[in-house]
């Protein structure tokens, strides 16, 4: 017989503004004790000493998750020109150097070549998988890799400050899968200077916001009170982007069995993604056919 898992049956999403030196990992589970909750996870991974907007997903939220996947996300983070570091962050060490400094003119003329739709080698320090194995395993092991580049959707990349001639301070915005250390790497390749990631902060993730996330300090004063709860954002926060359709009292009771279930017309065509609810609450998630919703994932809330 299963072992029952322990802790509340708590949904909704907990957006955290991570600070640097804990692991995203880390995140999910001082959160999960705080709330107490049975189940948790992230949506989006940020490095070690990246800073930022964390959402972690409580209970059923988790089931929204992959709805996030190609929601675009945004950076502010700043890159020091004349180095090169094995992590292509401060944390590496310093492998290639150079006196050369870009000028304004230069970075802007610099900048459009990584916007829009480009291909992007992640950095040898990086969660992909080569032959079974994490390429920052590899990479600690003295390993140099051979990475592929990927496919990356960029929406943004502009200047937002000039501190020094050191130093430039920049906004991301991209689509699932971009490596803001590969962009500070490349972008001092082609300026022929050198560059890394001095400092990163993510500052939205698809419909989610840093203005409402709240401090490690926030939860440790909160932790396992009935306080707490005043932070959980909705499990329909995650769903912004796709369509909403109503369900019948009917339909709900079929989608929540996991069967197609009727929902009231709506600005939908046949086979789009779509999510259903019943007196504001989701239901479900899945393909419209026909005034039916059949479910991919069903909410039980």
């Amino acid at each position: 017989m299963a072992r029952k898992r322990k802790g509340r049956d708590i949904s909704g999403w907990v957006l955290i503004d991570k600070p640097a030196g804990i692991t995203s990992t880390a995140v999910v589970g001082k959160v999960r004790w705080a709330f107490e909750a049975k189940k948790a996870g992230h949506a989006g991974t940020l490095d070690p000493d990246a800073t930022g907007l964390l959402p972690v997903a409580l209970g059923e939220a988790t089931k929204t998750i992959a709805y996030l996947g190609d929601a675009l996300k945004a950076y502010e983070f700043r890159i020091r020109f004349g180095q090169a570091t094995r992590t292509d962050d401060a944390a590496g060490e310093v492998i290639a150097e150079s006196e050369a400094r870009p000028s304004g003119a230069e970075i802007d003329a610099a900048l459009p070549a990584f916007v829009g739709d480009i291909r992007q080698v992640p950095p040898q320090f990086s969660a992909v998988k080569v032959d079974g194995a994490r390429a920052y395993d590899l990479a600690r092991d003295g390993e140099v890799m051979d990475l592929a580049a990927r496919d990356l959707y960029v929406d943004e990349l502009s200047v937002i400050g000039r501190p020094d001639d050191d130093h430039v301070d920049l906004r991301f915005v991209c689509g699932s899968g971009g490596y803001v250390r590969s962009i500070a790497r490349d972008l001092g390749q082609a300026l022929g200077c050198y560059g890394h990631v001095q400092w990163l902060r993510r500052i939205w993730v698809g419909p989610f916001d840093l203005e409402q996330a709240v401090s490690f300090e926030q939860i440790d004063a909160l932790a396992r009170t009935e306080d707490i709860d005043a932070m959980i954002q909705p499990v329909a926060l995650a769903l912004e982007d796709l369509p909403e359709l109503r369900a019948t009292e009917l339909g709900a009771v079929r989608l929540r069995n996991g069967n197609p279930g009727q929902v009231l017309p709506g600005d939908v065509e046949y086979g789009d993604l779509a999510w259903a609810s019943c007196d504001g609450v989701p239901v479900a998630v899945g393909r419209f056919r026909s005034g039916e919703l059949h479910p991919d994932r069903v909410f039980n809330l």
